[in-house]
């Protein structure tokens, strides 16, 4: 079972593959620069890496945990965050909810200022984009099917909020 502090660690420590392990299948990702969530496992970790690039002496400088009345139920965890987009400081905060399991059903992060988080958005944005048209091009060895492999997450929007149509 995931305990709060495992995907801080596995964050602080930049190791993929350990933050993948505790995500839920179904996750869902959500931020204030997207219309719609990420959902699922992989989706996610496509994303997460890429924030792993994009984030420069990211840091967390604070750690709340509130648990269930009672102590039934999974706990909630808010990560606060400080660091680096192109040049532009950004503070944030990583909102992690638990399943049954333990395991991370949900993320949420929130960053601030406007201008950075603008920043971030059209730097996450490209590198999605172009992460996804690689693998579609690794997946059609350049064929043109009239598919749009041009990136973002099926149907979750941008990370820039917008839709593809």
């Amino acid at each position: 079972m995931t305990v709060p502090g495992t995907f801080r660690s596995a964050v602080e420590a930049k190791d993929l593959a350990a933050v993948t392990r505790v995500l839920d299948p179904g996750i869902e990702f959500r931020s204030p620069v997207m219309v719609k969530p990420y959902i699922g496992r992989d989706t996610v970790t496509s994303l997460l890496a890429v924030l792993f690039e994009v984030f420069e002496e990211f840091r967390y400088t604070d750690e709340l945990v509130s648990r269930a009345p009672n102590g039934a139920g999974p706990p909630t965890q808010a990560l606060i965050f400080d660091a680096r987009v192109l040049g532009k400081d950004v503070q944030g905060l990583d909102l992690l909810s638990f399943g049954a399991t333990g395991l991370v059903t949900g993320l949420t992060v929130m960053v601030r200022p406007l201008p950075a988080a603008m920043t971030l958005a059209r730097a996450v944005g490209r590198r999605m984009e172009e992460a996804a048209g690689k693998a579609g091009k690794r997946a059609d060895d350049g064929a043109d099917d009239g598919r749009d492999d041009s990136g973002g997450a099926e149907g979750a929007g941008g990370p820039s909020g917008t839709t593809r149509s």
